[in-house]
């Protein structure tokens, strides 16, 4: 609970009409602590002398701080030696396989109990298709431990912000700090991942750090202790490890000490709570005879953690994912942007964003269709060349899955893909009695361009499959559809000789193809 949220719940509990409510909460502000409540109370109208207040004054500081709601995170996992339900009460959790204990994570560390987090990102899948998309082709089978170390030409690329799509670099604001900084080598990109989140820019670190690397400011150490402990980021502390280590070496705090400074840096939804550290940090600093200026600054440094910072070791772990992500992004853009389309969703950017960037990279991009397209993106080689030969220097082309069709659905997507096996659609009317498609799933299609190695273009294609669906009085269609192949004037035909001929609908141009 917070102060705003604490006294929503306790005026509403205490009788409170909701447009008092509403006032209160509006009166309150987000800096406002317990001492400002009673001015605020007055605000809004009411009285805290009265029995509705003073009860609403006392509840409210005991309810400041308690937990307001059961939160569950995704992939937390205990362990225990023997087994878990001997211990605690474990019930269903609202998701269906789940469960979870009455015990919160606080509990679980005052007890000795194992708990362990389990996250996954999409960019892990997304590299896996890539990497299984470049074999599909030809290409080498790569694993996360073959792709090539230190290419320049990733660099020079990441350097330049040319970024979209690549995990954990590609927002604007990450965008605006790599010309700045310029990575050359992996560390770099593990200061990349650390440096641009609340904890260093709220510890003002970012600009110091900047200016070192660019050779515009010294780089200074008080003492050889603190030399050892920050000279791999130039004299500025931008990971929680560099923070902990600090404490101990130039405040002279203990292992345990410096552990629950780790605590407090990790509860940044909490920052308040690195301030009880304040004295005992700068107290040991000057003890050990630095100067009341440094034991502020790296201080203030500290709290910034506080604001959410890196661990040194997980900006490592991302720092491959981006160089990976990079990597397939310079050498392999088509597949790196098809597997980016089968992840989604993720990252910063919608399928037609990618789609766009992979096209200004010279990559050709095929559009669905439903004699070619799988659910998911695919790649597909150039054509021969008359000597039987690839097309030389030419990369592969990006085919469009039918997740893109808006509306299309997966199962009716996995249909078309098997009906296929028996052979190439012809027919609209091939289409549907095959894949089992109904009304919508078509227009779907065709409204998406789909339809277009059926000789259909998308004005004709909603037209015919309209046609061909919406005939009053007719059969429902899987009924339509075994009413036998012979065509008649009454019976619908997707051949666009008869249609043009009948109807002289007019070519799309190519802006409206778009």
């Amino acid at each position: 609970y917070r102060l705003r949220s604490a006294v929503r719940d306790l005026a509403k509990a205490l009788g409170l009409s909701l447009d008092r409510v509403d006032a209160l909460a509006a009166a309150l502000d987000v800096g406002d602590g317990l001492e400002d409540l009673l001015t605020r109370l007055a605000e809004a109208g009411i009285d805290s002398a009265g029995d509705t207040g003073t009860r609403l004054m006392t509840l409210v500081g005991q309810l400041v701080g308690f937990p307001r709601h059961l939160g569950q995170h995704v992939g937390g996992m205990v362990m225990t030696r023997g087994d878990l339900c001997d211990l605690v009460p474990i019930q269903p959790a609202a998701m269906d396989g789940r469960t979870i204990i009455q015990w919160d994570k606080n509990d679980l560390d005052e007890l000795g109990i194992l708990k362990v987090d389990c996250l996954a990102l999409g960019m892990l899948s997304c590299i896996r298709r890539a990497f299984d998309l470049i074999e599909s082709v030809g290409g080498p089978r790569l694993t996360l431990a073959t792709v090539p170390a230190e290419d320049p030409a990733v660099y020079e690329m990441v350097s330049q912000a040319d970024t979209v799509g690549v995990f954990q670099i590609e927002s604007r604001a990450q965008m605006s700090m790599l010309p700045r900084l310029k990575p050359a080598c992996f560390y770099d990109l593990v200061i990349e991942v650390a440096i641009v989140r609340p904890g260093p820019i709220q510890g003002d670190m970012v600009h110091p750090y900047l200016r070192r690397r660019a050779g515009e400011d010294p780089v200074t150490y008080p003492n050889a202790e603190i030399r050892a402990v920050l000279e791999k980021t130039l004299g500025v502390p931008l990971f929680q490890e560099q923070a902990m280590r600090l404490a101990v070496v130039a405040a002279g705090f203990t292992p345990g000490e410096a552990d629950q400074l780790r605590r407090a840096m990790g509860a940044w939804r909490r920052p308040g709570l690195i301030e009880a550290f304040r004295q005992k940090l700068l107290a040991g600093m000057l003890a050990r005879g630095l100067s009341r200026q440094f034991a502020e600054q790296v201080f203030g440094q500290i709290r910034g953690f506080g604001e959410y910072g890196f661990p040194e070791s997980h900006a490592a772990s991302f720092a491959l994912l981006v160089y990976v992500s990079a990597w397939l992004k310079r050498r392999h853009p088509a597949a790196f942007t098809a597997a980016l389309l089968g992840s989604q969703p993720m990252g910063f950017y919608a399928p037609a964003q990618l789609i766009r960037d992979a096209k200004a990279h010279g990559v050709k991009v095929l559009p669905v269709d439903v004699n070619a397209s799988r659910w998911h993106a695919a790649l597909e080689l150039p054509k021969k060349a008359e000597g039987g030969r690839p097309d030389a220097g030419e990369q592969p082309a990006i085919r469009l899955g039918l997740e893109q069709v808006y509306g299309l659905g997966e199962s009716a997507g996995m249909r078309i893909e098997a009906a296929r096996t028996d052979g190439r659609f012809r027919l609209l009317r091939d289409l549907a009695r095959r894949a089992g498609l109904g009304r919508e799933s078509l227009l779907h299609l065709a409204r998406a361009g789909g339809l277009g190695s059926l000789g259909l273009d998308r004005r004709r294609a909603v037209w015919e499959a309209m046609r061909f669906l919406d005939r009053p009085g007719s059969l429902p269609l899987l009924e339509q559809l075994d009413e036998g192949d012979e065509d008649d004037e009454d019976e619908p035909c997707n051949s666009v000789e008869h249609l043009s001929d009948r109807f002289r609908l007019p070519p799309m141009s190519p802006q409206e193809e778009v």
